[in-house]
């Protein structure tokens, strides 16, 4: 473990401390978990930078990060920023930074001394008082202080030996800091648990596949095929406070492409759960994709919305998915409201009665190839959407595109990927769906391919995301139309986000190994 700490920011005094009432508020101030509060929104209800004066916006601060000290370096930065009283904190596999949010000046840097495991990417930190918590590639949950980087303790969370590793984003919920993990689609069981934040011990773990004898354990051919199906929970986690439930989604099942040993929906992947933090115990779960064949992780965030549907209020949770599918879900029973597609999905023949899609064998992988859309990487990813409670729209990026899937191993039991696929054409798009009835209101084309961009909305009517050429832009939320734009020098890496400080708001997002702080100053 080694920390830098910039030797004047150090000593103004920095004494960071996260009132928990901010994570169940709208982000102002600060910026103080992953997608900015609770709900998954990525809103933010300032309206300093507006439709009106976004040409005003400019360029305040950069930082470019530098990893001397240790760890291994993947090359960009994928973490969603946190920000408390001024500071902020961002991440890349084993390397923590704090930099003061109105000028990126370091105040300090940790390197945790990597073991091993896979660095694809870290999605950033959770905050719980004067304490920071963050997830490694070799599986361990550490704890800093927030004022100086120091450690505090580390708790192994999952096995790099069976090739699992942790790159989420860690949530704290109360007396939880909830955690999920990864793996290398290798023969393992996913499952997201709970640790206490004073002291790291696990709390409780929940696996991503049923109790052998329930009902939904049927969904598989054996509970040996069940105990070995993947269901990894490495996105985005989500909670709502009055109802006391977490949301997540879990991953593809295993083996990856090569099916035919795990005939059935295999529950629990490909779902969307809700769990009760406190107990760990399963309230509700709903497959976007039964039996997915095409490698379509359902981990996109679920985004709470407190909405009208029919003429009454509900509190909702929706999900655009990978498979190009968009639900609404009642997020106190998991009643499916709306299914509709946002981006081109020919891999289903209709719908259940659970609102769920029923996948057509045609478009499973064949030995001369199925054509399938969406590709393997899906019509939305890891990139985290937007809702706006002003309009009234959910924002993703979106990609229309289709891939050729063959199997190549067409066993009875399967064994690791067993199937690929190959790509063809793709068209990028910035999709605003009306929650309530599963409609594009508006399509913004991208001149390129791909939908990979993470999104951000606010209450000044903007929209803020990237395009196929390096370009951070912002656009009108209720129409899309192009508004500003600055160019990066390479492509967006993380999702960006906004909060104000004396009477500045700032809108920062990262690009590689870059960290970009753009201003509106008051009066513009």
């Amino acid at each position: 473990m080694k920390i830098a700490i910039l030797s004047l920011a150090a000593a103004l005094g920095f004494a960071q401390t996260l009132d928990p009432a901010k994570l169940k508020q709208p982000p102002t101030d600060s910026w103080p978990s992953f997608n900015g509060d609770y709900s998954g929104r990525r809103f933010s209800p300032l309206t300093t930078a507006n439709a009106d004066n976004i040409r005003s916006l400019s360029l305040a601060w950069v930082h470019r990060i530098n990893v001397q000290g240790g760890g291994v370096f993947p090359g960009s930065i994928k973490s969603s920023p946190v920000v408390v009283d001024g500071v902020m904190f961002f991440t890349i596999p084993d390397h923590v930074w704090a930099i003061d949010a109105r000028t990126g000046r370091q105040i300090w840097h940790f390197a945790w001394p990597s073991r091993g495991g896979i660095h694809i990417g870290n999605r950033g930190v959770a905050v719980n008082g004067k304490w920071l918590y963050f997830l490694t590639p070799d599986c361990n949950l550490v704890s800093l202080n927030m004022k100086d980087g120091k450690e505090r303790w580390h708790r192994q969370i999952c096995d790099p030996d069976l090739f699992y590793f942790a790159s989420a984003a860690p949530l704290v919920v109360g007396n939880h800091v909830i955690t999920g993990i990864s793996g290398d689609d290798l023969d393992v069981a996913g499952y997201i648990e709970s640790h206490d934040p004073e002291t790291g011990e696990r709390q409780w773990r929940w696996y991503t596949y049923p109790d052998p004898g329930s009902p939904e354990a049927k969904s598989w051919p054996s509970v040996e095929a069940m105990l070995h199906g993947g269901g990894m929970t490495w996105g985005s986690t989500t909670y709502d406070p009055e109802l006391n439930l977490i949301y997540f989604g879990t991953g593809n099942p295993q083996p990856v492409i090569a099916h035919k040993g795990r005939m059935g929906d295999n529950l629990f992947t490909e779902c969307i759960v809700a769990l009760n933090p406190d107990t760990g115990k399963m309230k509700w779960y709903f497959q976007p994709s039964p039996h997915d064949t095409h490698d379509w992780d359902a981990n996109q965030t679920p985004v709470l919305i407190d909405g009208i549907i029919a003429g009454r209020p509900r509190k909702l949770v929706a999900q655009a998915a990978r498979n190009g599918y968009f639900f609404v879900l009642d997020r106190e029973t998991g009643k499916n409201i709306v299914t509709s597609t946002f981006a081109k999905a020919n891999w289903a023949k209709g719908l259940d009665a659970k609102g769920q899609p029923i996948p057509d064998p045609a478009k499973y992988p064949q030995n001369d190839g199925a054509l399938v859309s969406p590709n393997q990487g899906g019509a939305a990813n890891w990139p985290p959407p937007s809702y706006s409670p002003r309009t009234g729209l959910f924002y993703v990026n979106a990609s229309n595109a289709y891939s050729v899937y063959y199997i190549y191993d067409d066993e009875d039991k399967p064994e690791g990927w067993g199937g690929n696929d190959r790509g063809g054409w793709s068209e990028g798009v910035l999709q605003a769906i009306d929650y309530a009835t599963g409609k594009i209101r508006w399509s913004h084309k991208w001149n390129g391919p791909g939908g990979g961009r993470s999104v951000l909305s606010t209450a000044g009517n903007l929209v803020f995301t990237s395009d196929p050429y390096n370009n951070f832009v912002a656009v009108n939320a209720t129409t899309g139309e192009p508004l500003w734009r600055a160019n990066l020098g390479a492509g967006m890496s993380n999702p960006p986000i906004s909060y104000q400080l004396d009477g500045t708001q700032y809108v920062v997002v990262a690009a590689n190994d870059t960290m970009y702080g753009f201003a509106m100053y008051p009066g513009k």
